[in-house]
């Protein structure tokens, strides 16, 4: 039996809280993987035409872009609130002189 086969015949008999869990487990160890990958080859600038954006130009873009699409809105914004840290203004700001 195929290790696919196994843990969908373990899925079958699993209570909804542990495939939840399970499920988040899985796409962390998804994600992982993906950032351990190498990193592609830097490109040879001089095949690569840099393009002077205005700002004008890129609010353009933005319109093209579109909105969010899927059904896991409400959980990456979720693991985004779980996962970011507090910002620090510990520095003076030199407006307030």
């Amino acid at each position: 039996m195929t290790i696919k086969k196994q843990l969908l015949q373990e899925i079958e008999s699993t209570s909804d809280t542990l495939l939840a869990e399970t499920l988040d487990f899985l796409r962390f160890l998804k994600t992982k993987q993906t950032k351990t990958q190498p990193t592609p080859e830097v490109v040879d600038s001089t095949t690569h035409t840099p393009v002077n954006s205005t700002g004008r130009s890129l609010l353009e873009h933005l319109k093209t872009i579109g909105t969010w699409e899927g059904d896991d809105f409400e959980e990456c914004l979720e693991m985004v609130y779980a996962t970011r840290g507090k910002a620090k203004f510990d520095r003076s700001n030199p407006f307030d002189e």
